[in-house]
């Protein structure tokens, strides 16, 4: 039995649904703060955009490396 196609767009999927789930984590915690302190947004917002932003990189690059090991 053999196996055609390419797993790059398995992988690709993995890595979009990880983003989705570390956005979700993110954002939870922060609300989560906010609700139990809601002074600390200030600190804590911030925090959670770089948390955001990190998080939607390693989507992105799990996109660039489905299409660098396509080639």
């Amino acid at each position: 039995m053999e196996i055609s196609g390419s797993l790059n767009a398995i992988g690709y999927g993995l890595s979009a649904i990880g983003g989705g789930i570390g956005v979700g984590l993110v954002f939870a915690a922060f609300i989560q703060g906010v609700a139990r302190q809601p002074e600390a947004q200030r600190v804590l917002q911030p925090l959670a955009f770089m948390g955001l932003a990190f998080t939607e990189a390693l989507a992105i690059l799990g996109l660039v490396f489905a299409f660098v090991w396509k080639l």
